[in-house]
């Protein structure tokens, strides 16, 4: 009798155990897993954590939505039911409008600075007249004359001397930047004067883009104008396409992120959850058997 009370009693003792190892958690009231013993150790329960994120309804969850926003900011937004498309797409027509309208005015002043320099500036010079950079009618800008290139046509290249020039002082920089004195010439078969020499051929105008301002001072200033309003139009247009662009990334991350938040591209009914599995040792480490 004495054995077979003590035997009733451990087993009541292993049984209470046994329940007290069981454990329920709940995230945001959402039931968890219990945590199991293994057996005959606390040491070794764990707890299993699942929270489930609150589902929000979708339209469409297609790859290509994302897409659609790049090339048209605002379709992505329109194709998943939000109000905003409306503000991408006005944002996109104002900046459209404004780019336009400044291209238009930037071409205006281009082509005008041009008429000026072939019909004045140009016009005393004969043969082609080739449009050349736009950097060539900036030099025109600042130097009343081009100066020649060549001061002995049909010998040996003698560069144009005044520096109030463009070539002048373009052959004075090339003196400066080779020379070891800009004012003492070197013997023309030192390597120094060969690559003042390159300098000056690769950097001053030819003779198909001479110019002169001279006794056409207000026509200057009309160029001179034009050329301010030309390079003004040129960076606003550089800015609104800048901002264009940014307008079609914003519609673009907005609708991946969109698309992600309600479960992702291609994605089923199954909510968004997280998962963990943490470990639940209040007695320490496992015994090693």
């Amino acid at each position: 009798m004495r054995r077979t009370a003590l035997a009733v009693a451990s087993l009541t003792l292993l049984n209470g155990s046994a329940s007290a190892q069981r454990v329920e958690a709940h995230i945001f009231g959402a039931p968890r897993a219990a945590a199991r013993s293994d057996g005959d150790s606390l040491t070794n329960t764990r707890i299993s954590l699942r929270a489930r994120l609150p589902r929000v309804p979708r339209r469409d969850s297609s790859w290509w939505v994302p897409l659609a926003s790049a090339v048209l900011p605002g379709t992505g937004q329109a194709l998943l039911g939000q109000d905003r498309f409306v503000g991408y797409l006005a944002i996109e027509g104002y900046l459209l409008l404004d780019y336009f309208n400044v291209h238009t005015e930037e071409t205006r002043q281009r082509d005008r600075s041009r008429a000026l320099a072939r019909d004045v500036a140009r016009a005393l010079f004969p043969g082609p007249r080739p449009i050349g950079s736009w950097a060539y009618y900036e030099s025109m800008e600042t130097y009343l004359e081009s100066g020649v290139f060549n001061r002995f046509p049909g010998g040996e290249l003698a560069p144009e001397g005044d520096p109030a020039t463009f070539n002048g002082n373009v052959w004075l920089l090339a003196r400066k930047n080779f020379w070891r004195d800009p004012n003492t010439e070197p013997n023309h078969d030192d390597a120094t004067y060969r690559r003042s020499i390159n300098f000056y051929t690769a950097n001053a105008v030819k003779n198909e883009f001479f110019w002169s301002w001279r006794n056409a001072q207000l026509e200057q200033d009309l160029f001179r104008r034009a050329i301010v309003q030309r390079n003004s139009a040129s960076r606003q247009a550089t800015t609104l396409l800048g901002v264009l662009s940014l307008n079609h990334l914003l519609s673009t991350v907005d609708a991946f992120v969109t698309l992600r938040l309600r479960g992702g591209a291609g994605a089923a009914d199954s909510p968004t959850s997280l998962e963990a599995t943490l470990p639940w040792a209040p007695f320490g480490r496992p015994r090693v058997r």
